[in-house]
């Protein structure tokens, strides 16, 4: 084992034996909410399904505490792309994604998190040691650490969902019905600037007359089907929707698994792919950050998972969809898909 991985093993041993036990403080209910004007909710972690996972808890504490500013501790660059049309998200504490290369940086975003006071803290990640420590770190007068899973302290249907989760959380802090008023969609908040160009960007690649099926075959690890599985859905899918545009989005990585054969669009920018994505008909793809992407566009998304837990991590909207493909053939996807849809009589089906 490297130097480096020995540290970060002995740095994520120590974090966990500190914040462990953070599980045995009791949250403070709030009886007036009313003076609550500054918030904080920790997520340090820098991927970007991750982030887009969190744009429900922020709107649901918006909602909450119309009147406080939000600030957010997160990790990597993404943190201000995501969250620039959040007029209620004041500043932004980013820990570098690499503390190593930038130390510095680092070491002065803990301390920019110590020195702001905040009237409540939220730890948008139960499981996250980090956010334990940076809500413990935080100088506030409530803090909410989010260990009712842990201790099992409530149920509700869709609670398993690692974004849905900790709105029912919050609420059972705050003493309130888990159910009863919906939950917050997850939103990148494209502007009608945005929107527009997206419309142009894709009118370049296909018939804008015709509904789009968007398709992203990347994926990390062994999340990522492999290029045959790619092609003989591709296959199948162009075989079922035969008067549909097929079109692919592509990762920053400039890779496909289905070798170019059909139309592509790539872009590096997080908010103009997503302008692309939005105004296409349906968009499927693995188990990935751009899947949520996709989803807090509002476009209907059909994630496909073969390893990560569906239910946890499944896209997260009105009219998406998660398929466990383990032990499915691309048709029976294919026909879970279309069943899906026409259930809910979307306009791309009927074409």
């Amino acid at each position: 084992m490297s130097f480096k991985k020995k540290i970060n093993a002995f740095r994520k041993k120590a974090t966990k034996s500190i914040t462990k036990s953070l599980l045995k403080q009791q949250s403070i209910s709030l009886s007036d909410q009313g003076g609550i004007k500054r918030i904080l909710i920790t997520r340090p972690n820098h991927r970007l399904g991750n982030q887009l996972l969190i744009t429900p808890l922020v709107k649901e504490v918006h909602q909450q505490f119309p009147e406080a500013k939000i600030d957010l501790f997160l990790k990597g660059n993404l943190g201000e792309i995501l969250f620039q049309n959040y007029d209620y998200v004041d500043r932004i504490i980013s820990l570098p994604k690499k503390h190593f290369n930038e130390l510095g940086r680092y070491l002065n975003s803990w301390f920019k998190l110590k020195r702001y006071k905040y009237d409540l803290v939220i730890n948008a990640e139960a499981s996250s040691s980090s956010g334990r420590l940076s809500t413990k770190v935080a100088r506030s007068t409530y803090k909410y650490f989010g260990y009712e899973r842990e201790l099992n302290l409530f149920e509700a249907a869709n609670a398993s969902h690692i974004s849905k989760y900790p709105i029912y959380s919050l609420r059972y802090f705050l003493k309130q019905p888990l159910t009863g008023k919906p939950l917050p969609d997850i939103e990148i908040k494209l502007t009608s600037e945005e929107l527009n160009q997206g419309k142009k960007i894709l009118a370049k690649y296909v018939d804008l007359e015709k509904p789009t099926i968007c398709l992203y075959t990347f994926a990390t690890g062994n999340k990522c089907f492999a290029k045959v599985w790619w092609n003989n859905f591709y296959t199948t899918l162009k075989k079922d929707y035969p008067n549909h545009n097929i079109i692919e989005a592509l990762p920053v990585e400039n890779v496909s698994s289905l070798d170019f054969k059909i139309p592509a669009f790539y872009s590096n920018s997080i908010r103009e792919l997503a302008s692309f994505i939005s105004q296409t008909s349906v968009f499927i793809t693995g188990d990935c950050g751009i899947m949520h992407l996709a989803a807090s566009t509002n476009i209907p998304t059909v994630g496909l998972f073969n390893v990560t837990k569906k239910n946890m991590y499944e896209p997260y909207n009105k009219a998406c969809l998660g398929i466990d493909t383990n032990d499915k053939k691309a048709d029976e996807i294919c026909k879970i898909i279309k069943t899906h849809q026409e259930s809910l009589d979307l306009a791309f089906i009927k074409a």
